[in-house]
């Protein structure tokens, strides 16, 4: 939808009216097959951004783009979002590597959601924040064993 209201913006000369045409995306750490993978997800899914001075032309040109089905906003004109709201979205998508949020503390019991271990109890003895990674006690055979998990491996119970 950004492209082809991009292409619409040059082919109708509209560049003095609508400036800019964002889709907000940030990264995101998944894991999938035991691998870690950054990938990025639209911030907004199905929304795109237009900083554009609103006219008669301008919103006629947004409003008729191919897949534009609807504004967020009363009436028949769009609800501009404030500077600082553009200003956080921006921070937010300008950030190179996804921060690792560790809601865990050391002693915490969690369950292990992947990898080999799938499926088994145990509790965090250490938590490495750099590296997104925590050693969960587990017992197997009577013994606690040290396993270093990804934190997105586990769960709190």
């Amino acid at each position: 939808m950004a492209k082809n209201l991009e292409q619409r913006i040059d082919s109708l000369g509209m560049q003095d009216k609508i400036f800019r045409v964002l889709v907000p995306k940030e990264k995101k750490i998944k894991i999938k097959g035991g691998k870690r993978y950054i990938v990025e997800d639209k911030v907004y899914p199905g929304y795109v951004l237009v900083e554009m001075i609103v006219t008669d032309d301008s919103w006629y040109v947004v409003r008729n783009t191919p897949n534009v089905t609807g504004f967020i906003g009363s009436g028949t004109t769009p609800t501009p979002i404030s500077d600082e709201e553009i200003t956080i979205l921006m921070q937010r998508m300008g950030v190179e590597e996804p921060k690792y949020k560790i809601e865990l503390k050391v002693g915490d019991h969690v369950k292990i959601t992947d990898g080999p271990f799938k499926d088994f109890d145990g509790k965090v003895a250490e938590i490495d924040e750099k590296r997104g990674k925590i050693k969960v006690l587990v017992t197997m055979f009577g013994r606690e064993t040290p396993v270093e998990l990804d934190f997105l491996q586990v769960k709190k119970v």
